[in-house]
């Protein structure tokens, strides 16, 4: 869910949307932050192990990618991949890395805490809200994980949050549209889809949503460089990626979804 109405408006023109539509794009790498912003990425959501849905980047990937980008640079705050229940040194943790995000760069952040029973968790939340401003803030995809999304949607606007970045809490942001679209009348703004989302279902979600900004990975994969290579060792989780495959941002696909955004909004 993009940035809500408060009588003065959303703040687009720093975030790209002079389209009149803003596309994010999660990017894990140096290259993956270029190609986005070569294939016209309005805003980039840097993260670590996207095949846990992100998790915090360290300073050194920040600090690459500041100086090779000139789009925003939201940096998600996650501690580790699972639930949003955190404990009191995770919690320490999340603090710190959001004085060092600030302290090297970047242009917002991305977080999200949810209490045992499923809401979000205003207290830690109001905290580490006030450790990250003036930086703009998004709720990530926590969302998806809460007991009733519609109180969850007004705990956050009163909280403070610039957006919420959401799938309907649903499998994919296309499965999950008809909840986008009422949390998108429930604050009388456009959203920001995210999750699953590609250049064959890009048309539906916008224009089923009303959606002026979304969300997505828009990858592929690139063979390694590596000439030997040998097949007996992991070097994570047996399901976790191919050791000789990396994905990364396609800028080809990048530019196909900028090109429907446009045809559309």
């Amino acid at each position: 869910m993009r940035r809500w109405d408060r009588k003065q408006g959303p703040e687009d023109g720093c975030e790209g949307m002079a389209n009149g539509f803003l596309m994010e794009i999660c990017v894990d790498s140096v290259e993956s932050a270029v190609n986005a912003e070569r294939g016209g990425a309005g805003r980039l959501e840097l993260c670590a192990n996207l095949m846990e849905g992100g998790t915090t980047p360290s300073i050194g990937l920040l600090q690459v990618v500041k100086q090779c980008i000139r789009v925003p640079v939201f940096v998600i705050i996650r501690p580790r991949g699972g639930d949003f229940l955190y404990s009191d040194r995770e919690v320490e943790v999340m603090k710190a890395d959001i004085r060092l995000a600030k302290q090297h760069g970047a242009d917002g952040l991305v977080f999200g805490a949810l209490t045992e029973d499923g809401r979000v968790d205003t207290e830690l939340c109001t905290a580490l809200l006030a450790a990250s401003r003036p930086l703009p803030v998004t709720f990530h995809r926590a969302f998806d994980m809460v007991y009733d999304p519609m109180t969850a949607l007004e705990t956050l606007i009163s909280l403070g949050f610039e957006r919420v970045l959401t799938s309907g809490c649903d499998s994919s942001a296309l499965e999950g549209l008809p909840l986008i679209k009422r949390l998108t009348d429930q604050v009388a703004q456009s959203s920001t889809s995210g999750g699953g989302i590609t250049e064959r279902n890009l048309q539906r979600i916008l224009e089923g949503s009303g959606a002026s900004e979304f969300h997505c990975s828009a990858r592929s994969a690139k063979d390694s460089g590596m000439k030997f290579r040998n097949p007996s060792i992991t070097m994570g989780a047996y399901l976790s990626t191919p050791e000789y495959s990396i994905k990364v941002a396609d800028v080809a696909k990048v530019r196909t979804l900028n090109a429907i955004a446009k045809n559309i909004l």
